[in-house]
């Protein structure tokens, strides 16, 4: 039983967390868009694109391998002083490998592949933070490796309102100078943040009895070999995705100059896209994390021990939770898209694209909570592969239709992709498993659902039309409302059709699986 309360104590904590990280992080997008306008925050989303390939090669593969090795060193009894000093000199190496390659590259990169000078500064100011961040994720796995949360979670909160402090700072004096110093001031609260972040997690590990160091520990309680085999495979697929991320980002805004005839144009409607609607889309997403805590280690050991039906049953209930979630949260940005992005961003651009994207939002759900299960159930390599054949076809789509379509041609490019990548990872994880699919189950009660939610918000939002007229607040306050009363609807329509019994599960914990099971096979 104590295992089981510490599990689902970590869970809530990883859960509560990731909501006020998510809020915050939202609220700081608010206050970029407002500084930087759609051309600042184009040109923030390219920085940053090209700064994950730096990042993944950082820590990718240190982060994986930190967990790993020391819930080995735990499992063998040999503590784990040693194995977080070798980690951390390890992560050292890495993270000033990628300091000093961006250093070296950032004025071609930004000249040649971001076609956008301004972005040097901003990646030479980045570039110090990488090897801060190697170290901290380092530390960050031994931790979650002795299933203390509580030293990242603070970690993590206090990294964010750092960098949301310094950069808030930078802001008031850099941002009238123009978007490439207002990305610059922005970009050196990272920088800050994650120096402040890495230094309490050395902190909190100097702390903590487990990483004290053992009379008669091994000096050397892994091996290069066990290291490598980790690090390697995990770093080049990480670093290979990430590039290939930062290729597509890097054409985007220069096919769209094609489409549009200019290029501060093109990079405030990528800006408008990537920075303030699809982070909109994605912050629900944030809800479902209670469920991926829950989850993803029960379908994990369920595949372990050779389960069947209590790995069809996990899988089923993730699927029917998710079709139900994202159908509601798709069905609200499409009814209210438009006056939410024009409250927060006064941006009509950015409400049009969640207009367009909303209804596609169980696709996009769906896709990141399966590419979870896949990787519970031992299918890395296959959503690897898929990974790179999307990425690929991306590009390719970029460079065909950008030119020709403009944004259009790249909304139809991104509902293209969700649909790849979740049919092919959702059919993948059904084959490895011996589950047959269940469309009503999965995703037409749940879009049955959705459609009478949005019905009821249409209705809403045409009696509620003259406060929308009003002031921010008032708007918001309209949009909240709006949101309310479409998820009673959606609850009370998706009930009765299986909602019900799936959150007396979750709730209770446990499943009767015999009586389940049957429906899913």
């Amino acid at each position: 039983m104590s295992k089981r309360r510490t599990y689902l104590h970590n869970a809530a904590l990883l859960t509560g967390s990731g909501l006020v990280l998510r809020a915050l992080g939202m609220g700081f997008r608010i206050v970029l868009a407002a500084y930087l306008g759609s051309e600042g925050m184009g040109l923030y989303q390219l920085i940053l694109a090209l700064y994950m390939v730096f990042v993944s090669f950082a820590t990718a593969g240190v982060n994986v391998a930190s967990a790993r090795l020391a819930a080995q060193s735990l499992a063998r009894g040999s503590g784990m002083a040693e194995t977080l000093r070798g980690l951390c000199i390890t992560a050292l190496g890495f993270g000033t490998a990628a300091m000093l390659a961006q250093s070296v590259l950032a004025g071609p990169c930004a000249r040649y592949l971001l076609h956008d000078v301004r972005a040097e500064t901003a990646l030479l100011i980045l570039a110090p933070s990488l090897p801060f961040m190697a170290v901290s994720g380092a530390v960050r796995g031994c931790f979650l490796a002795a299933r203390r949360v509580q030293p990242n979670i603070t970690a993590q909160l206090i990294e964010q309102l750092v960098r949301m402090a310094v950069a808030a700072a930078g802001l008031r004096v850099l941002a009238q100078w123009g978007a490439g110093y207002g990305c610059a001031a922005v970009l050196l609260g990272n920088t800050v943040s994650e120096s402040v972040s890495c230094g309490i997690m050395l902190a909190f590990a100097a702390r903590t009895p487990e990483f004290a160091p053992r009379p008669g520990a091994p000096l050397h309680p892994y091996t290069r070999k066990e290291l490598y085999d980790i690090l390697w495979p995990v770093e080049g697929s990480r670093l290979l995705a990430s590039a290939l991320q930062a290729a597509e980002s890097s054409l985007i805004p220069y096919t769209l100059a094609i489409y549009t005839g200019s290029r501060a144009e093109a990079v405030a409607q990528y800006g408008s896209l990537k920075g303030m609607a699809l982070p909109l889309l994605t912050f629900p997403f944030g809800l479902l994390g209670s469920l991926s805590v829950l989850l993803m280690p029960e379908i994990t050991q369920a595949h372990l021990r050779g389960q069947n039906g209590r790995l069809a049953a996990l899988i089923d209930r993730m699927l029917r939770l998710t079709g139900y979630f994202s159908a509601l949260a798709g069905a609200a940005f499409w009814v209210w898209g438009q006056p939410l992005a024009e409250a927060l961003y006064g941006s009509a651009e950015a409400g049009s694209y969640l207009v367009i994207l909303g209804p596609a939002m169980p696709l996009m759900y769906l896709e990141s909570m399966v590419d979870g299960a896949m990787k519970g159930v031992g299918e890395q390599k296959a959503v690897f592969r898929y990974s790179m054949w999307d990425s690929c076809l991306r590009i390719v789509g970029v460079l065909l239709l950008l030119p020709r379509f403009g944004m259009k041609g790249f909304l139809f490019v991104i509902l293209l992709s969700s649909f790849y990548t979740c049919t092919a990872n959702t059919g993948r994880l059904l084959s490895s498993c011996g589950l047959r699919l269940q469309l009503w189950r999965w995703l037409g009660a749940p879009g049955f659902a959705g459609a009478v939610s949005a019905g009821a918000g249409l209705a809403l939002r045409h009696l509620l039309a003259d406060w929308l007229t009003g002031g921010v607040l008032l708007q918001l306050a309209t949009v909240a409302l709006g949101g309310a009363g479409m998820a009673v609807v959606c609850f009370a329509a998706a009930w009765p059709l299986g909602l019900g019994e799936e959150l007396r599960a979750v709730a209770a914990g446990e499943r009767r699986h015999k009586k389940n099971v049957q429906k899913v096979k």
